[in-house]
């Protein structure tokens, strides 16, 4: 899975915090996270955040950002947030940036991932689904103030090992998964 021409990803600063909450506030208008909180999250040893930017056309600018959260040594992660700006969707951008998540989780050496996501939002929910992800309860109305439930869902992660021949691998590499993006840092990310 790669991105469009003119965007790359990579790991989330503190510095990113202001245009990561310009782009939280217009995806999540009435239940958008504070500052203090998504610096908390930026900040945190235990978190994993990762942008996608513009490369073109003057100085970058963010269309999309996902996290995660797992403490070291626990088989378990949590999908904190993901968004993509509304003239950036449906360019699977959110794809890359889960894939992104779900491969840090096995990096860490997690076995189940889950998240919440809101009942309303169908296209979430059949991404989610579509990584293998299942609906394992309900939180009544989790999301205020719209008073919106929140799906609960879990996937069991497999890992994947260097000698795993079961485990696709990015040709001229040794040992690379071929998840379409890579560890950050990676040139692959940048392509």
């Amino acid at each position: 899975m790669t991105l469009p021409d003119g965007l790359r990803l990579r790991r989330a600063h503190p510095q990113d915090l202001d245009d990561v909450m310009w782009l939280e506030h217009a995806s999540f208008p009435t239940d958008a996270w504070s500052a203090s909180q998504m610096s908390g999250e930026l900040y945190s040893p235990h978190g994993h955040y990762v942008v996608v930017e513009t490369t073109d056309d003057g100085a970058p600018t963010i269309v999309g950002y996902a996290g995660l959260s797992s403490l070291a040594g626990n088989p378990v992660a949590d999908v904190q947030t993901i968004a993509v700006a509304a003239d950036h969707r449906g360019k699977g951008i959110g794809r890359v940036l889960f894939t992104e998540l779900l491969d840090e989780a096995r990096r860490r050496g997690v076995h189940e991932v889950f998240l919440e996501v809101r009942a309303d939002n169908p296209v979430a929910q059949a991404m989610y689904t579509a990584f293998g992800f299942e609906r394992i309860a309900v939180r009544p109305r989790y999301y205020q103030p719209d008073g919106v439930d929140a799906w609960v869902m879990r996937a069991a992660l497999r890992p994947t090992a260097p000698d795993d021949p079961a485990t696709p691998r990015t040709p001229g590499t040794s040992g690379t998964p071929a998840s379409g993006v890579g560890p950050i840092g990676q040139e692959a990310l940048d392509g």
